[in-house]
């Protein structure tokens, strides 16, 4: 575990070379989410991807190297492709056009910080379903349904949908998010807004999809946050990441089983395996787990956007 900054220990980077905290004492953190650290700006927020890395609603004690620095770069990268159909809330990747950001810190957040504006976030988790899997395959085998949408029964394991779905859940500070209904969407923000948020999910999913897939990769699901700025619906957050997205390659796909994938399901996979009770801290993950899913990580990068890490 190593630490840095000037006259404190303003960073974290574990023994994997992971950057799994900071704490910069010239700038006012804001929240701390199970990735992300936000800090105020004045006007707008600094955006600090780490390397951190969670499953089964527990932050792991190691990282996965450049992690974040994939999640700002494929965001930053979907954020161009979706900017003429919702405003975003990002202003910029560049930390050196933003005075606010003190020099010392500026090349440990290259690549993985983005500058954004604020908006007021919708407490909901936009989520679009194109193909039968994770929770929603476990759904369907149990009730024949995805989150209350009855589907045509026989479907296998990963089978694509007949029609792209919006399954929206309540976003969990800690825990597990809560499935929800358009209609408790419609309650909670305005039936037009609720409208507005589904066509908005399926809009940018079906368009997501279609350019990843023509680059080799399926994307069964993926979640979406959207909130206000000056008044309009704007694209905030993350948006198709592994860490937000399931990915799979599209040469490997069949339906009938579970594809492999380029998100944290391969970590998923090895805490699975081993005997951890899920309720007590989880284990440090081995070096070739941390390895393995980096490299998984990076490979969405590239397949995506045509760039590696920079």
């Amino acid at each position: 575990m190593r630490t840095g900054g000037e006259t404190e220990a303003e960073w974290t980077v574990d023994d994997a070379g992971a950057l799994t905290e900071t704490r910069f004492r010239d700038l006012r953190l804001v929240s701390r989410g199970k990735v992300r650290d936000v800090y105020d700006l004045g006007p707008r927020l600094l955006f600090v991807a780490t390397d951190r890395i969670s499953a089964f609603d527990w932050v792991l004690p190691t990282g996965i190297p450049d992690k974040g620095k994939v999640l700002t770069q494929l965001s930053a990268f979907w954020f161009g492709v979706f900017a003429g159909d919702v405003p975003t809330h990002l202003d910029g990747t560049d930390v050196t056009a933003a005075p606010e950001v003190p020099i010392r810190y500026r090349a440990l957040l290259a690549g993985r910080a983005m500058i954004v504006r604020r908006a007021d976030v919708f407490p909901i988790e936009c989520v679009a379903r194109g193909y039968l899997a994770g929770s929603g395959w476990k759904d369907y085998q149990r009730t024949g349904a995805v989150c209350g949408i009855r589907l045509p029964p026989g479907l296998a394991q990963a089978a694509r949908l007949p029609t792209v779905i919006f399954t929206p859940a309540t976003k969990a500070l800690s825990g597990h998010d809560e499935n929800i209904d358009l209609a408790t969407v419609a309650a909670r923000v305005g039936a037009e807004t609720a409208r507005s948020l589904a066509r908005l999910t399926l809009d940018l999913y079906r368009k997501g999809a279609a350019l990843a897939e023509s680059r080799g990769l399926i994307v069964a699901d993926t979640k979406f946050e959207f909130g206000r700025i000056d008044g309009q619906i704007a694209l905030v957050d993350e948006v198709l990441t592994p860490d937000s997205s399931r990915f799979w390659p599209l040469a490997d796909y069949a339906p009938g089983q579970s594809p492999p994938s380029f998100d944290k399901q391969f970590v998923r996979d090895w805490l699975e395996r081993i005997t951890w009770d899920k309720s007590s801290a989880p284990p440090p993950l081995p070096s070739a787990v941390v390895r393995a899913t980096r490299a998984k990580y990076v490979e969405a990068l590239e397949r995506l956007t045509g760039r590696g890490l920079p």
